[in-house]
């Protein structure tokens, strides 16, 4: 009996000394929350359909985390909540769906969260006429805002890649980063593109509740790089196989706090428990960076050649460590690598270590390769559309979700930095191919689904 209560308050000290020195916290727990049956006769009656619905089941959300905040000490960083996608809530009423992201906006701030993710469309085998209203409302819609966050889906594996939202997606990006340039072009750090997204992600701003999810559900999204880095300071020289052994480790440890959170979480909510995301998400703190533990592992600086295959080999080792910590994962669980979010990557950019190029190879392994990168201002709507298409390519050949987040800031050029603010962090900008991709573009219509896609 003594040996085993020595094992279990060995690990309780680990979680402890996990918190106090090596930055582990819940980066979210995000609660979804269905909107279907929120639509009536009119835009102002829907509006306050949406905004009673989320107010009355999160209006215990930010009081129940930080009473789990306070009896655990783990620091539960951002309280959140995902709705239906708002497309599907818009369809056959009149009227502008931006009210519906301003009533979105207004219970956000009620409420105390810190952002409301769904403001989407998904568009991959094509657009209703209110996935279109909504797609051409998005620049508004984020700029008018503070919480709200939107994500459209051009692409599945099972659809191939509609490329006609592909390139007025391109348009958007651009819309967007113009209404709010003065801000740093922040709308386009709240708005993903995907391809195979995900009902239960977590993590903004790509969150939306799926239309196969209940009625409302808690999800949690872990965050611990420093916790990893750590994990594999001490054993310089080891072989591959061991370090990722001790990923593994770090990573059971890590969900583990996570799945108590959420459990936690959704027993005193009164609503079902999701899932766990496993995904390591950095900030741009130091000791917070995924980049820093691709570099623990043995390379010079992120970017250079072999930093896909550590990816790989981190991405692998935290995926296994956290499902056998956790019943139930999901969302997204791969390694994220924002740019402005991670020191490391904002350093590599700088140093030119790191380039789109192998950003976008990268994709291959994580799920968001283009993930909060600042691009010259003067980079054109199809040469963003075409980057969209490289990540969904990728998705949707590797039957993953893939993801971009690119903001082109007006009047900026590469070497330039830009400050998002807050858990968004700072970016240099960084050079884009020049030669154009404009004429592909324009040819719209389909990328026909991958013949392995057809599972049936």
């Amino acid at each position: 009996m003594a040996t085993d209560f020595d094992f279990k308050s060995g690990h309780i000290l680990d979680v402890i000394r996990m918190i106090e020195d090596y930055r582990l916290d819940i980066r979210t727990v995000t609660m979804g929350i269905s909107l279907i049956g929120c639509t009536r006769s009119s835009m102002e009656a829907t509006c306050q359909a949406v905004y009673d619905r989320v107010t009355t089941r999160a209006a215990r959300l930010v009081e129940v985390c930080e009473g789990i905040e306070r009896e655990l000490g783990i620091p539960i960083v951002n309280k959140r909540i995902s709705v239906s996608p708002v497309s599907l809530v818009a369809a056959g009423v009149d009227g502008n769906p931006v009210d519906i992201a301003r009533a979105l906006d207004k219970a956000a701030s009620e409420l105390g969260v810190n952002f409301v993710g769904g403001y989407s469309a998904l568009v991959e085998k094509g657009e209703t006429t209110s996935d279109r209203r909504l797609i051409d409302s998005i620049p508004e819609a984020l700029s008018v805002t503070q919480a709200v966050c939107g994500s459209v889906n051009v692409g599945t594996s099972r659809a191939g890649i509609n490329m006609d939202a592909v390139a007025r997606m391109g348009q958007v990006v651009k819309e967007a980063a113009e209404l709010t340039k003065d801000e740093s072009s922040i709308a386009c750090a709240k708005l993903v593109v995907f391809a195979n997204a995900v009902g239960d992600n977590p993590f903004m701003a790509g969150a939306f509740h799926g239309i196969e999810e209940p009625d409302t559900v808690v999800s949690v999204g872990v965050s611990g790089p420093g916790v990893v880095d750590n994990a594999i300071s001490p054993i310089k020289g080891a072989s591959l196989n061991e370090v990722a052994e001790e990923i593994k480790k770090a990573a059971f440890k890590i969900t583990r706090a996570g799945q108590l959170v959420g459990n936690m979480a959704a027993e005193r909510l009164g609503v079902p428990f999701g899932i766990v995301d496993l995904s390591l998400a950095p900030t741009a703190e130091v000791g917070d960076s995924v980049a820093h533990i691709l570099e623990r592992i043995g390379l010079e600086q992120v970017g250079t050649h072999g930093t896909t295959a550590a990816l790989a080999l981190l991405n692998d080792a935290v995926k296994k460590g956290g499902m056998m910590a956790c019943s139930r994962v999901g969302g997204l669980s791969g390694s994220f690598i924002p740019v402005s979010e991670d020191q490391g990557m904002i350093d590599a950019v700088r140093s030119g270590s790191i380039s789109m190029d192998k950003l976008e190879a990268m994709t291959s392994i994580c799920s968001v390769g283009f993930d909060m990168i600042a691009i010259p201002g003067d980079t054109a709507a199809e040469t963003i559309a075409g980057m969209i298409a490289d990540e969904a390519a990728i998705g949707i050949m590797n039957h993953k979700t893939t993801a971009a987040r690119l903001i082109p800031v007006p009047g900026t050029k590469p070497g330039d930095e830009v400050n998002f603010g807050g858990l968004l962090g700072y970016a240099p900008v960084i050079p884009v191919n020049t030669k154009s991709s404009a004429e592909m573009i324009q040819r719209g219509g389909f990328i026909p689904a991958p013949v392995h896609g057809f599972r049936n």
